[in-house]
């Protein structure tokens, strides 16, 4: 009898070790905390595209947690050594038109630059087969830049409404990357007064800005500009100029995105200062870039992204300079 209830004792406890586990490989599988060694967590490992919200932004914690910093592409590697010393030289820029403090009684602002320093042969031009090369970027306010490519001819801006305006041009390279070299910078303010801008007219996206080319025509490059003012920047102060990303990446271009910016006045710490650029995407996880030289992120989604970067202090907090420091955009991703 005693053998017939240890027997029956064994088969109810096997019976109920099985209800506790019974799929005991699967729950090494899936691991929804995290993971531990060699387990990922498939919840963050997901396709990136299966993560949007309504609007078509990626979901913040995803595409944080797939981006990663990335060493210079290798296709920008190869056009610099295509460009022999340009990426050495020294360009400098000086305003022609307008001129700082300048009333214009126009909402066409024509802008007029001169170029000098030790070029090493860098001269802003479009190329006609690739659609890319040297430029300066035009910023006006705090909108996403321009590219003007003939300094030959005027730049225009385009139904600027009345009111005070900061104009911001530094010299890029034909991948965007600017120049950071003293004198590359340069900044005025002028006012608009009586020029007739439509107050009520669109902002003109990438897809169908006004922009021609100047080498194949004798119109003005330019763009429509929104309806903009400046705030109260202090040319004594720090000052983040926001550059890139910008406008749309698609194919082998949203692979790897550079995130690149102008300062003025201040000096990061891994180059001796006290100042950091902080950087997050889609409202995630906040990183610092401690030395002035652009970075590169790949691993995006599909889709719009929001972009914002920041000045901030020893303390982390953001340098007050004409709400200029702390900047957002947004830009499209077509893998």
């Amino acid at each position: 009898m005693k053998l017939i209830r240890f027997f029956v004792f064994l088969i109810a406890l096997t019976v109920f070790a099985a209800c506790r586990n019974p799929d005991p490989e699967g729950s090494h599988n899936i691991n929804p905390g995290g993971y531990t060694g060699a387990n990922k967590d498939l919840h963050h490992t997901a396709n990136n595209s299966e993560h949007t919200d309504a609007t078509g932004h990626g979901n913040a914690a995803d595409t944080a947690h797939n981006l990663q910093e990335v060493p210079r592409p290798q296709n920008i590697a190869d056009m610099m050594a295509q460009r022999g010393d340009q990426d050495q030289a020294a360009p400098t820029l000086r305003f022609i038109e307008p001129t700082d403090g300048a009333t214009v009684n126009n909402s066409i602002v024509k802008v007029k630059l001169a170029l000098a320093g030790d070029l090493k042969g860098y001269k802003p031009m479009k190329d006609m087969a690739t659609g890319m090369g040297n430029h300066i970027h035009v910023i006006l306010d705090n909108q996403p830049y321009e590219a003007f490519y003939n300094l030959d001819s005027e730049f225009e801006l385009r139904n600027v409404s009345d009111g005070e305006h900061t104009l911001r041009v530094f010299p890029s390279r034909p991948w965007h990357e600017s120049y950071k070299n003293s004198g590359a910078f340069q900044m005025i303010r002028f006012t608009v007064r009586n020029g007739g801008g439509d107050a009520s007219k669109p902002t003109t996206t990438n897809a169908n800005q006004m922009m021609s080319n100047a080498n194949a025509s004798s119109t003005p490059e330019g763009k429509d500009m929104p309806n903009s003012t400046a705030g109260a920047v202090d040319k004594t102060k720090p000052l983040l100029t926001y550059s890139r990303p910008k406008g749309e990446y698609k194919g082998a271009d949203a692979e790897n995105i550079m995130i690149d910016f102008w300062l003025l006045n201040a000096k990061l710490v891994g180059d001796g200062g006290e100042y950091q650029v902080r950087y997050s995407v889609d409202g995630g996880e906040a990183k610092m870039i401690d030395k002035w030289q652009p970075i590169w992120l790949s691993g995006w989604a599909d889709g719009k992204h929001t972009i914002k970067l920041e000045l901030v202090d020893k303390s982390g907090n953001v340098v007050e300079n004409g709400d200029y420091n702390s900047t957002t955009h947004e830009i499209t991703v077509t893998r």
